[in-house]
Formats: C-alpha cells, sequence, structure tokens
C-alpha cells in the first residue's frame, strides 16, 4: 500500500496538447469549404486540461505526460496554473515527436468538433515502467494516450490503495472495453452516449434502450431521459464485463447529471440539474474535463457527494459561459461565489 502524506494528492496521466480553435459560423459538412474568422493557439489535452481543473478547484496536482520542444510554453502555463510538472517529460530531438495537436471547429452556436493528432502524447518508455504512485491518494485518468499505459497506471493504483477515476473519452473500442480491468476502477464518468456504447460493448440486452438511444438529448423531457439513462446505468452495474463496486456519474448536458454511488451502500440513482447560466453559452469545449477536475478536487477534500456534484455543475455552468478548455476553468473562490 502506498504510503500517503497528510495532504491528499492527485496524478493525472495524460494528454497534453496544443489546441488551434478554428471560430466558424458552423460546424464544417461533409464537401464543405468555409472559411474561419479567427484562429486561435491555446493549452489543451484532456489530460493537461483536468490537472487544471483540479489545480483551480483547489486540488493539490500533477500531470504525468509528454510534450515536444514546441510545447514548453505549455508546461509554463500549466505550472502557473498550480498543476506540478515533475513528472511532465521533454521528448529530445532524436525521439522526433511534437506536442499533440487538436484542431477544433468551434460553431457561432457554442458547438465544436475536434480532430486529434496523439503526437508526443504517444511516446511509450520501452519497457514499460512501473509507475510509482506513492506520493498521491487519487488518479485521474482519460483516453487519450495509448491505453497499455492507461491500463498500467490504473492496475497500480488498485495496488497502491488510490481512488480512481476514469473518464473514457474518446471511447475505447469494443473489445477493449470488454478486457477492461474495470474492478481496478473507483469512479466512472461518462455522458448518455457513452453510457450506451458500454452497453452496446457488453453485449446489454437492448430491448428498451437501444430503440431510443439515437433521440437528441435536447428532445426528450427530463422525465424520459432521467427514465432511460437510469435503467442504463442499472443494466450497467449489474452486467458480468463490468463490476458492482463502480461508482457512476452520467451526465446529461443541459438536463443535469446521475449519479450511482453503491460502495456506499445506496441503491438509489440521483439527479442534479445543470447549473444555471447567467451569462450566453459561448464553448462547450472544456466543460467534461472542468466537471471531472472539480470532482476529483470535491473528492480529495471529503466532501459529501451531493455537495462535491453541485459544485462541479456550478463550475461547468461558468466555463461555457467562456471561451477555451483551460481558460474556461473558473477558480473555486468565484463558484463559491456563484453557490452562496
Amino acid at each position: 500500500m502506498a504510503s500517503f502524506s497528510s495532504q491528499p494528492k492527485c496524478l493525472v496521466r495524460g494528454s497534453i496538447n496544443i489546441d488551434e480553435f478554428f471560430a466558424l459560423p458552423h460546424i464544417v459538412r461533409p464537401g464543405e469549404t468555409i472559411s474561419s474568422t479567427s484562429l486561435t493557439k491555446r493549452a489543451g489535452g484532456k489530460g493537461a486540461n483536468q490537472a487544471y481543473a483540479v489545480a483551480r478547484a483547489g486540488g493539490k496536482v500533477d500531470l504525468d505526460g509528454c510534450i515536444g520542444k514546441d510545447g514548453e510554453w505549455v508546461r509554463d502555463f500549466l505550472k502557473s496554473g498550480g498543476v506540478g510538472d515533475t513528472r511532465l517529460t521533454t521528448l529530445n530531438d532524436e525521439v522526433g515527436k511534437l506536442t499533440g495537436r487538436a484542431i477544433i471547429q468551434s460553431a457561432a452556436d457554442g458547438e465544436n468538433s475536434i480532430v486529434l493528432h496523439a503526437g508526443a502524447n504517444y511516446h511509450l518508455a520501452s519497457p514499460l515502467p512501473t509507475p510509482d504512485l506513492k506520493d498521491y491518494t487519487h488518479i485521474l485518468l482519460q483516453n487519450e494516450i495509448p491505453l497499455q499505459s492507461t491500463l498500467s497506471y490504473l492496475k497500480a493504483s488498485k495496488t497502491s490503495g488510490l481512488i480512481s477515476v476514469f473518464n473514457p473519452s474518446p471511447m475505447l473500442s469494443q473489445k477493449n472495453l470488454r478486457e477492461f480491468p474495470w474492478e481496478c476502477l473507483s469512479w466512472l464518468i461518462v455522458n448518455e452516449g457513452e453510457l450506451f456504447d458500454l452497453l452496446d460493448a457488453f453485449q446489454q440486452d437492448p430491448t428498451t434502450i437501444k430503440t431510443k438511444k439515437n433521440n437528441n438529448l435536447e428532445d426528450l423531457s427530463l422525465e424520459e431521459l432521467k427514465a432511460r439513462s437510469t435503467e442504463g446505468i442499472l443494466n450497467l452495474h449489474s452486467n458480468p464485463y463490468f463490476s458492482e463496486n463502480i461508482n457512476i456519474i452520467c451526465t446529461l448536458g443541459s438536463k443535469g447529471i446521475l449519479y450511482f454511488n453503491p460502495t456506499s451502500g445506496s441503491k438509489e440513482i440521483g439527479h442534479l440539474p445543470a447549473g444555471k447560466l447567467l451569462n450566453p453559452l459561448k464553448d462547450t469545449t472544456g466543460a467534461g474535463d472542468c466537471f471531472a477536475g472539480y470532482f476529483v478536487a470535491g473528492l480529495m477534500r471529503g466532501e459529501k457527494l451531493e455537495d462535491v456534484l453541485k459544485t462541479c455543475l456550478t463550475a461547468c455552468a461558468i466555463c461555457v459561459e467562456n471561451q477555451g478548455a483551460m481558460e474556461s476553468v473558473p477558480s473555486r473562490e468565484t463558484v463559491l461565489s456563484r453557490l452562496t
């Protein structure tokens, strides 16, 4: 077991990108060529975004990942935001890897479409070392780095007694989902589409779910959405490919979240509404990563689950009122001010 310090600390093992935002009137359609009204470069990547969000939420956090020499300014930006960089590696010229890229189409209505280039994120040491997690109490993982590295860190976190949180975005293949070591995981954060992707991969009986899967979230009433997502969570939880010891959060866009915390002894699935917007919607790019980071920071403080989630939802509301992935993540003080 790990020898934890008195202060909780999170390790985020994940991707670091340079995000290139193209401002467009709408998301480009197949065969269409349109001109952007602006191009902006920012620090990004799901790992970096979530680590930055943990820090903004007041948590102590280190980021474990790789960048190229073209990404040193990203390191500096993360450090300025409170993210520890001692496990952030800059690859040398011989490796020939540039920092990962995300090409983001940002539409006037606030929606976005993203194309990723892995770059340095897919660099792996050979042989793959056993992760040293003795200084950490929590670990946060996503899916923009090689899967074998994610699995190595997750298994090591189980051995070391860490609380683990996994956000499987982008979604794994069905084969990888069936072979995933779910027994090592503490918390799963998915949106509704990802929830049904899991059920499809696990060959769940689709009798009452699959016929409704493709409905637009905004076209469903809250009660319809809660009913089908609740059924999905319960079916996932009882599926033999999954683990009964995983707590689940399912995000529902503007309709809030569902949460299931069976390890606390609760058999109920709770719902919380989305945070109220006080300003126009500008950019949803960083909302999911903001939620994940704030969630882990709340767990680290040992707060009640419902209080943690309310804080997360308020942080996300502030996030989407602003542009960018990291720059839009509010400070904890800003979030608490809106909550009061």
